[in-house]
């Protein structure tokens, strides 16, 4: 094995955190508690694995890197609380590998972002997750209703988890460094989440295909989205204390909610 670290791989979208500072805050983010499992995905290099190893009583990293993998398992040989995990992490199931109580972190490929996020969502789920992602993308998690950046992602995740904005990081603190601005945000599961399991799916469906005519008036939103009549539209919407002539962009997650049973009730 060569001393000389495998480059990144831009089909990865690897960028790997080299700043001591920001790792360190990463790190104090995801403040695992005793008896609980870290689990990091995307540890590159080991820069972040080997801070959460100091914090915790268990770390499960996730690489993809089959390049990297061996690299991992050699730095972590005489550290037995941390494992490498060789694996695409939406292949993973995160709560089985973790047999218990688990945090995440995540140092996220840019374009893989939401499918992570919603994956690590599924029940059961961390208690906490923080994650390095680009910046838009954290905005877009953390929006407000009305707020230019609010959208389906920040319902999707909002009806689940509440969201937190930590700090920015800038391009100078990765190598290479990538062409946009990052941040960190957690999320912290809701104890009770808006949606029901079986209504996850359905709805994060309906979201998407609201905001998909986020320029329409919810009356004409509805119609174009479910099979439902101008009048039944019209009574739904009311049903759910919403106006008709509101638009998706001012709906909170909560009031979503009560729209997607509502039109499920008039269906």
């Amino acid at each position: 094995m060569t001393d000389r670290a495998p480059r990144a791989k831009k089909r990865l979208g690897q960028h790997f955190l080299h700043d001591r500072r920001i790792l360190e805050r990463i790190a104090d983010a995801v403040a695992p508690r005793p008896g609980e499992t870290v689990i990091e995905v995307g540890p590159g290099q080991g820069a972040l694995t080997d801070l959460l190893a100091e914090r915790a009583t268990r770390v499960v990293a996730i690489e993809l890197d089959r390049e990297l993998v061996p690299r991992l398992r050699a730095r972590y040989a005489d550290r037995p609380h941390v494992e490498i995990l060789e694996a695409d992490v939406l292949d993973v199931d995160l709560a089985a590998v973790a047999g218990g109580p688990y945090v995440l972190a995540g140092n996220v490929p840019y374009y893989i972002t939401t499918p992570i996020l919603f994956h690590a969502l599924r029940a059961p789920r961390p208690r906490r997750a923080v994650y390095l992602v680009q910046k838009e993308v954290a905005d877009r998690v953390v929006a407000p209703a009305g707020h230019d950046d609010y959208g389906a992602l920040s319902v999707n995740v909002q009806a689940l988890a509440v969201p937190q904005k930590l700090f920015a990081v800038g391009p100078g603190a990765f190598r290479p460094a990538p062409s946009v601005e990052s941040a960190v945000f957690a999320l912290e599961p809701r104890a009770e989440p808006l949606v029901t399991p079986d209504e996850e799916a359905p709805f994060q469906r309906f979201v998407v295909a609201m905001f998909g005519q986020r320029r329409k008036q919810l009356v004409r939103a509805v119609r174009e989205v479910t099979d439902l009549s101008a009048d039944a539209a019209a009574a739904a919407i009311a049903s759910a204390g919403l106006e008709v002539t509101a638009r998706g962009e001012t709906v909170s997650p909560a009031g979503f909610v009560s729209l997607f049973r509502a039109c499920a009730s008039a269906a």
